[in-house]
C-alpha cells in the first residue's frame, strides 16, 4: 500500500451488478467492511441508440483545474494491491486489475470537492472480457461518498450514466433505466478516449471525441472524483490503465 493509504471497503456499489466495492483513496480515510448486494446481479439489457454528431467541446488550458499523465514521480492517485484487486502505476499509467468477479475498484487523487467540470482520459483494455466497465466518477459527496454520478463504457459498446445515492439503488439516468449500446463506442478497441462533463444540471459522456449521451440532473452540484473498472458476472482478465487524465472547468 503506497504511503499510509488504506483500502477501503464501500456500501455503494455501482448498479453495474457489482457484488463488493473497494476504494482506493489519496488521502487518510478509514475502514469499512460493509457491503452491499444489489437486487438485481443480472447485466441489465441494451437497446441500440444511436450516436450523436456533436463533437466533444476543446477547452483552453488556462481553465485546467488538475491533470496527471500517471508519468514517473507523480503518484497522487490512490494505489494497493490484495487478493481482489491491485492499483498500481505501471508503464507511466495507472493500471487496475480486479480478480474477484463482480467487484468494483475505484481510485481518487484527493478528496477536494470540484464543481461544473469536464474530464477526460484515455483507456487502454489489456483484458479481454467485452463486460469489462470502466470511467468516471464525480460529485462523490463527502464523507458519503456512496452518493455521486458515474458514466460507463464497455468494450462490447455499452453505455451509462448513472446516479448512486446512500443505501438507495443506483438510478440509470439513460435508456429508461437501463444500459443502452452506441455506435460511438467501437467494440474491442484496444483503447478509449472517454470525456464527460459534470455540472450545470447537466450530465454528459463522451467517446472518442463523439457525444454518446446526455441528461440533465441536479441532484449534486459538487464532490469528489475517481477513476474505476468494474468486472462482469462472468469475468475471466480484467485489466486496464488510465493515462493522461485532464480536468478542466465548464463554461
Amino acid at each position: 500500500m503506497k504511503n499510509n493509504f488504506r483500502v477501503i471497503l464501500a456500501i455503494a456499489c455501482l448498479a453495474l451488478a457489482a457484488l463488493a466495492c473497494q476504494a482506493v483513496t489519496g488521502g487518510s480515510a478509514n475502514t469499512n467492511t460493509n457491503n452491499a448486494v444489489p437486487a438485481d446481479t443480472n447485466v441489465p439489457s441494451v437497446n441500440d441508440v444511436p450516436p450523436s454528431t456533436q463533437p466533444e467541446a476543446s477547452v483552453s488550458s488556462s481553465d485546467v483545474l488538475f491533470d496527471d499523465d500517471f508519468s514517473a514521480g507523480r503518484d497522487q492517485w490512490g494505489t494497493g494491491t490484495d487478493a481482489d484487486s491491485a492499483v498500481e502505476y505501471v508503464d507511466n499509467a495507472l493500471n487496475i486489475q480486479v480478480f474477484k468477479k463482480n467487484f468494483v475498484v475505484w481510485s481518487y487523487p484527493n478528496q477536494d470537492d470540484y464543481q461544473n467540470v469536464h474530464m477526460e482520459v484515455t483507456v487502454k483494455n489489456n483484458g479481454t472480457d467485452a463486460n469489462t466497465a470502466f470511467g468516471f466518477k464525480c460529485d462523490m459527496q463527502h464523507p458519503i461518498t456512496d452518493s455521486h454520478y458515474y458514466f460507463a463504457i464497455t468494450p462490447g459498446g455499452e453505455y451509462a450514466i448513472a446516479k448512486a445515492s446512500l443505501a438507495l439503488d443506483d438510478v440509470f439516468l439513460t435508456n429508461n433505466d437501463k444500459w443502452a449500446k452506441s455506435d460511438a463506442i467501437t467494440k474491442n478497441a484496444p483503447s478509449y478516449h472517454i470525456g464527460a462533463d459534470c455540472g450545470n444540471g447537466k450530465l454528459t459522456l463522451y467517446v472518442d471525441g463523439k457525444q454518446v449521451a446526455s441528461v440533465d440532473d441536479s441532484t449534486y452540484t459538487s464532490g469528489g472524483i475517481a477513476l474505476f473498472a468494474w468486472s462482469s458476472k462472468d469475468a475471466t482478465t480484467t485489466n486496464v490503465s488510465f493515462d493522461d487524465f485532464k480536468m478542466t472547468k465548464l463554461p
